[in-house]
């Protein structure tokens, strides 16, 4: 988990918390837009090489993160994987 924390700044980690009490950071690989909507990928800093998508909304001094319906899903994460694809 150090590792993977090393790969981001402080102000580039959030801790992600669920209604059932768990909490966990993530790293903020970026945000993306699609069809004039914002998304947000994070990368889970714990063993795994899991990857959260969710709806991302700025707000004044933060941001909020939505779910994305289940309908947009597919079409959310395949354009991040057409991102995360593209030559630097």
């Amino acid at each position: 988990m150090e590792e993977k924390r090393a790969l981001y700044a402080e102000d580039e980690i959030i801790t992600l918390e669920f209604d059932d009490g768990a909490s966990f950071e993530c790293g903020i690989i970026g945000t993306f837009e699609l069809d004039e909507k914002e998304y947000i990928a994070l990368d889970a800093l714990d063993d795994t090489n899991d990857v959260y998508l969710y709806g991302y909304v700025p707000t004044d001094d933060d941001f909020e993160l939505l779910d994305i319906p289940e309908e947009d899903f597919d079409r959310v994460a395949a354009e991040f994987d057409r991102l995360m694809d593209e030559p630097v």
